[in-house]
C-alpha cells in the first residue's frame, strides 16, 4: 500500500530539494514548501547535449539566473531517457548525503498507485512532498497568480486547442478563464502548454529575458528565451 497521506505536508520542518523545471507548477510547490520547510537546493535535469534542460527546453544560463533571484544552488544531471532515472537518482543520493530529507515536485494529479517519484525517494531513503497535489487545477493557477508570480508561454501543442499566438503571453486571470472557454486545461496538465516564471514573491528580482524566433516542430511550437 502507497503512502499517500503525508504527500502535501511531508516538508514541513524538513529540509528539501525541489525538482525544477523553471514552469508554474513547480515555483509555485517550491513557494509553498519554503513556507513550511528548509529549501536547500534545485535538481535540474538536462537534455543529452547540455543545452536544454529536459522538462521545458530552457537553456542552463536562464535556469541558473532564476536560481540565483531565488537563491538556491542548482544541481544539473545530462542524460537521455534510457539514463534519466539512474542519474536522477545520484543527485537525490548526493543530496541525502548533504542532509537534504524530502524531494518536492510540482505534480498535480500524480495518481496515488506506480508513482515514479515516490519509487525512486523510497529507493534513496527520502520522503516525497507534493504541495500541490490534488490541487483544483483553476486554485492553483488563481493562487500563482494572486502571489504575484508572473510567467510566461514558451511553448504550446497545436493539436490541443493552443495556438502560435499564446506564445509570449503572460498568465493572468483574463487569458486563465481565454484559456478555459477554449476547452483548454488552465494547468496545462495534459501537456497544452509550458511556461518559464521570470518573477514572483521568493524572486530577489525580476529576470530580464529577450523572446527569439519562434521554432515550429509538428504540432509543436516554442518561443526561446534568452537572458536580455
Amino acid at each position: 500500500m502507497v503512502e499517500t497521506v503525508n504527500w502535501k505536508n511531508n516538508a514541513v520542518g524538513r529540509k528539501f530539494i525541489t525538482s525544477f523545471s523553471g514552469g508554474k507548477d513547480s515555483v509555485l510547490a517550491l513557494y509553498k514548501a519554503m513556507k513550511i520547510g528548509e529549501a536547500v537546493g534545485l535538481i535540474v535535469m538536462l537534455e543529452e547535449e547540455g543545452k536544454r534542460s529536459r522538462s521545458h527546453g530552457m537553456p542552463p544560463e536562464l535556469v541558473h539566473a532564476q536560481a540565483e533571484s531565488i537563491g538556491l544552488p542548482v544541481y544539473t544531471g545530462v542524460a537521455n531517457w534510457q539514463e534519466y532515472e539512474k542519474v536522477f537518482t545520484q543527485l537525490l543520493e548526493n543530496a541525502k548525503n548533504q542532509g537534504t530529507e524530502v524531494l518536492v515536485t510540482g505534480d498535480i494529479d500524480m495518481p496515488a498507485q506506480d508513482c515514479w517519484h515516490d519509487k525512486v525517494t523510497k529507493n534513496v531513503g527520502l520522503k516525497l512532498g507534493m504541495p500541490l497535489w490534488e490541487m483544483n487545477h483553476r486554485e492553483a493557477v488563481d493562487e500563482f497568480i494572486n502571489r504575484g508570480f508572473q510567467t510566461i508561454v514558451v511553448s504550446v501543442n497545436l493539436s490541443l486547442r493552443m495556438r502560435e499566438e499564446d506564445l509570449g503571453r503572460t498568465l493572468t486571470h483574463e487569458y486563465v478563464k481565454e484559456l478555459e472557454s477554449r476547452g483548454i486545461d488552465p494547468c496545462g496538465e495534459s501537456g497544452e502548454f509550458h511556461t518559464t516564471v521570470i518573477d514572483g514573491p521568493i524572486f530577489k528580482y525580476p529576470i530580464s529575458v529577450k523572446k527569439c524566433e519562434i521554432i515550429r516542430d509538428g504540432e509543436y511550437a516554442y518561443l526561446p528565451l534568452e537572458l536580455a
